[in-house]
């Protein structure tokens, strides 16, 4: 199952308080599109989960939660926070350490 680090779980409170959100909101992902490489996934700040998604918590209280779709290709992954080429801190999934 996906988990979630510290930093991101954090990244994910700060954006839940700054857009006023609720404390059962989370941040959802959904396939957007799939092709032979993978899929093309999206991802949204959402007020609560659908009623198919699987919900990933953190001790921190950040939930996650999964469309049926996104399951499947992020049962093997970290959500991370990382720099990106700019600088800015950005979501990132990185393969789990076995």
């Amino acid at each position: 199952m996906l988990a979630v680090t510290d930093a991101a779980a954090e990244a994910i409170n700060a954006l839940k308080d700054a857009e006023g959100q609720p404390d059962t909101s989370g941040l959802r992902f959904d396939v957007d599109s799939e092709n032979e490489e993978g899929a093309a996934l999206s991802v949204a700040l959402c007020s609560e989960p659908d009623q198919e998604d699987q919900v990933v918590g953190s001790e921190a209280g950040a939930r996650v939660f999964l469309s049926p779709g996104a399951v499947d290709y992020l049962r093997d992954k970290v959500l991370d926070v990382q720099p990106d080429e700019d600088g800015e801190m950005a979501f990132a999934l990185l393969e789990q350490q076995t």
